[in-house]
């Protein structure tokens, strides 16, 4: 167990990452707000499964391996900006096929949790800077009086916990406020464009970005 002052540095600097925006926040606000408290923390049970399996690949190296082959580091980002251009543009065409139908209740795309579960996953999976940055942030916190490994899966844990509990409280947030807020039938019916644009956007920012 890290020394008292470490951990509390630590879960505040966890606590601070969590609410900062982001992709991860994007998706569980949206979801939240057009399809409930439910799908916004399964998306938000994904990124956190994605932590925990990123804690892993950094206790066993492979965050100093990406930053010695970028060619690793490319793949994992083109298979992730692939996958979320594929759910954009599937988002897209139903929304489209929702616009030809001349009735006031639009078919929503329906979602097993599983589904949802994955979108959070893979979104935050496929994203090699969210790795790296675990093989960055986490080390800052360990000593060398103790053995690195159990360290580093500690604090993954922990970090990815925080996370959990923060995105929780985000899509009960959301959730309510789009119950509060009525969402109207315009944007019901445009709901599924909206998240389409947002996952061609996160494919294009994991894209581009460097």
């Amino acid at each position: 167990m890290p020394e008292i002052h470490i951990l509390t540095a630590f879960l505040g600097a966890s606590a601070l990452l969590a609410i900062s925006p982001g992709p991860d926040l994007v998706l569980i606000s949206t979801y939240s707000a057009t399809r409930g408290f439910l799908a916004g923390f399964l998306i938000g049970l994904g990124i956190f499964i994605a932590g925990l399996i990123q804690t892993l690949l950094v206790a066993f190296g492979l965050g100093q391996i990406m930053q010695a082959m970028p060619l690793v580091a490319i793949v994992v980002k083109t298979v992730g900006a692939l996958y979320l251009a594929w759910l954009g543009f599937n988002l897209l065409r139903s929304w489209r096929a929702n616009l030809s139908v001349q009735n006031t209740q639009p078919v929503t795309e329906r979602l097993t949790p599983w589904q949802l579960l994955s979108r959070g996953l893979i979104n935050n999976l496929m994203n090699p800077k969210a790795l790296l940055f675990f093989s960055l942030f986490l080390p800052q916190f360990t000593t060398s009086t103790e053995p690195l490994m159990p360290q580093i899966l500690l604090l993954g844990i922990l970090l990815s916990t925080t996370a959990l509990i923060v995105n929780t409280i985000f899509s009960l947030s959301f959730s309510r406020l789009g119950h509060v807020f009525k969402q109207p039938a315009a944007f019901t019916r445009h709901s599924e464009g909206i998240l389409g644009a947002i996952f061609l956007g996160l494919a294009a920012r994991l894209a581009t970005e460097r």
